[in-house]
């Protein structure tokens, strides 16, 4: 059997609620609960351990990718039947947040599950439109060009 892909998710957060800050503060570890949408909580059973997810700022003033998360405990129940959580940790902040407004206007990313199913907190992001967001953010902490850009600057690390 062959080993299974990594996939690629978005869950969204009101900044007011849990932002960016607070999941780096947190230690950069913390449950991913209170989703109560059945499909966005199919969303979450489907998360395996190293599956990445962006992590989005929605809300009327702030719609962005601001970070990346990663997935360290997949789907636990709550014990009560009605709910779980994933649990995910802080990968890195994106080195450009990416704005809602922009991902639209981008040619790239025509038919993200974002757009299409845009009330659901957690939504599938496949391989080409993951790496179309990375592009427009310039990458995000933690995801190995820190060193070749710093490779760079520095005459190209011979």
């Amino acid at each position: 059997m062959g080993k299974e892909e990594r996939k690629y998710w978005l869950l969204k957060t009101e900044p007011g609620e849990w932002s960016w800050d607070d999941q780096a503060a947190n230690g950069g570890v913390t449950e991913w609960d209170g989703v109560k949408n059945k499909q966005a909580q199919k969303y979450l059973k489907s998360m395996k351990l190293a599956d990445l997810c962006f992590f989005y700022h929605s809300g009327a003033k702030s719609r962005r990718v601001v970070g990346v998360v990663t997935v360290v405990k997949e789907w636990y129940g709550d014990g009560d039947g009605n709910g779980g959580a994933v649990d995910v940790k802080a990968v890195g902040e994106m080195r450009r947040q990416v704005d809602l407004k922009e991902m639209k206007g981008d040619s790239g990313l025509k038919g993200f599950a974002l757009f299409r199913q845009p009330r659901l907190s957690v939504v599938p992001v496949s391989e080409d439109v993951w790496e179309r967001v990375c592009d427009l953010g310039g990458g995000y902490e933690g995801d190995g060009k820190d060193d070749r850009i710093q490779d760079q600057d520095e005459g190209g690390g011979d």
